[in-house]
């Protein structure tokens, strides 16, 4: 009886001394395959192209399209079906060009708009500590992507305008005015509401996208690096809505009494400047609300750190920090 148990006791002590290395080994190998996935997908993303753009570029794309596609409707194929006017050599400019600014003004929209709905989270919820929503801090990370991309529509806007005096149609449009004047006999062509409302909405998109300009220079690293906090978020936030606000305002301008005219509503449907500038206007708005007193201290003192008296969750709080 004395030698069973002792091989019972070697045969467990044995089980267990060859048990240990193969649990370390199996623990071995777990941690290898951990540690090579993780590397495969930091790889992966490291050698993705252009990661951060993706959500900005698409966005773009499907604004362009969309508004193409409108355009055109609009543009082109209504005289055709309804007066037979082929009107197609409009595409490549007029059409391209009336997308152009319509593209731009939404992207730099897209930049400030999540500002204004984090804001609105804020004072939802009482607290900087909650955690936004993954949509918008997605969002809230590509904003310089969208400012970018809103300034590379803008300069390509202003290119595709300063070409109008160069295109064959433009010349002869311009004689079949001048004969139309002189079998009138209209000794000068003077029209003062269009002669102001060219100059300043001119005047307008130039300031715009100068402002424009000197935001995306300020987003150039070796350019922010040399700018304090305090520096970059004034060029961002208040030349930023300023460019915004000169944008909104040169479509409106653009558009003058357009606004009242029956015959700019074809197929039923607004023109392309008047659902251009809702979205900016909103932002305006929401921007303007903001800075009342009423609300901009109690935003101020949340992002300082104060809470109102309800009760946060912990769990929500730590994954805040």
């Amino acid at each position: 009886m004395g030698r069973k148990p002792v091989g019972k006791m070697y045969q467990k002590m044995n089980f267990q001394v060859d048990s240990t290395p193969n649990n370390e080994r199996l623990h071995f190998q777990q941690e290898f395959s951990c540690k090579v996935s993780e590397g495969s997908s930091d790889r992966n993303s490291k050698h993705d192209l252009f990661p951060k753009w993706h959500l900005p570029v698409k966005v773009a794309v499907t604004l362009s399209v969309i508004t193409f596609i409108y355009t055109f409707l609009r543009e082109v194929l209504h005289p055709f079906v309804t007066a037979n006017k082929n009107l197609f050599y409009k595409i490549p400019i007029l059409v391209i060009n009336k997308v152009l600014p319509v593209t731009s003004i939404s992207l730099l929209t897209l930049v400030y708009l999540p500002g204004i709905l984090a804001a609105c989270f804020q004072l939802h919820y009482g607290t900087k500590y909650k955690r936004f929503p993954q949509w918008l801090h997605t969002w809230m990370l590509s904003r310089k992507q969208f400012g970018l991309l809103s300034f590379f529509t803008a300069v390509l806007h202003a290119i595709y305008s300063l070409s109008y005096p160069m295109r064959r149609s433009y010349r002869y449009k311009l004689l079949n005015w001048a004969y139309q004047q002189v079998k009138q006999g209209k000794e000068n062509a003077w029209i003062e509401d269009d002669v102001w409302r060219m100059e300043i909405y001119i005047c307008l998109g130039i300031l715009g996208l100068a402002l424009l300009a000197v935001l995306a220079v300020t987003s150039i690293p070796s350019v922010n690096r040399s700018l304090s906090w305090r520096e970059f978020r004034c060029i961002q936030s208040k030349m930023g809505y300023l460019a915004l606000l000169l944008g909104t305002l040169h479509a409106l301008i653009f558009a003058w009494n357009k606004w009242i005219d029956i015959n700019q509503f074809v197929w039923y449907t607004p023109p392309t400047f008047m659902l251009a500038v809702l979205l900016p206007a909103l932002v305006l708005f929401c921007k303007t609300l903001f800075l009342l007193p009423c609300f901009n201290k109690r935003i101020q003192k949340i992002r300082c750190g104060w809470e109102t008296d309800t009760k946060i969750d912990q769990t929500e709080m730590t994954n805040g920090f």
